[in-house]
């Protein structure tokens, strides 16, 4: 992991081409064999702790401002709790992420990602662009009444 930047993908081929390589596969065996190291990503425990340090947070932090509980967040930054999709919505606020990096942390996790034909999703989506802080994102989604992200109160 040393020297490595999340931001960019883990991988070495587009996933047009990996798309391209498993259809003209002649077996699963040869696309598994060839494309092992290219069809796997960092569980989302290690994903967010590289991205602390890359970004030289702490979780500690980026925990607070995601507004998660404590004991929880670090459950999940230990890997012992899988977070739900509002959870990684919360810690994309937590990091400040941008939409491109939420999309990746939804997509570690195991879950959607923003899809713009969402109106809920298309609220946090526009914060995210935006530096919208996560309280004015909450305030919004509950102005438009969209659930708020993680079920939290205005």
């Amino acid at each position: 992991m040393e020297g490595m930047n999340l931001s960019e993908t883990d991988s070495t081929l587009r996933t047009s081409m990996l798309w391209d390589q498993l259809i003209k596969a002649p077996s699963l065996d040869d696309f598994l064999n060839q494309n092992e190291s290219e069809i796997k990503l960092l569980p989302f425990s290690e994903y967010i702790n590289a991205l602390c340090k890359e970004r030289g947070e702490r979780p500690a932090r980026v925990i607070a401002r995601a507004g998660i509980e404590r004991s929880f967040g670090y459950q999940v930054f230990r890997g012992d709790r899988k977070p739900s999709r509002d959870t990684v919505l919360l810690l994309a606020f937590g990091f400040e992420a941008d939409v491109a990096l939420t999309q990746s942390l939804l997509k570690r996790a195991g879950h959607s990602a923003l899809y713009p034909r969402v109106r809920r999703d298309v609220v946090i989506a526009y914060s995210l662009r935006g530096g919208i802080c996560l309280a004015d994102t909450q305030n919004t989604l509950a102005d438009l009444g969209l659930p708020a992200i993680g079920g939290m109160p205005r």
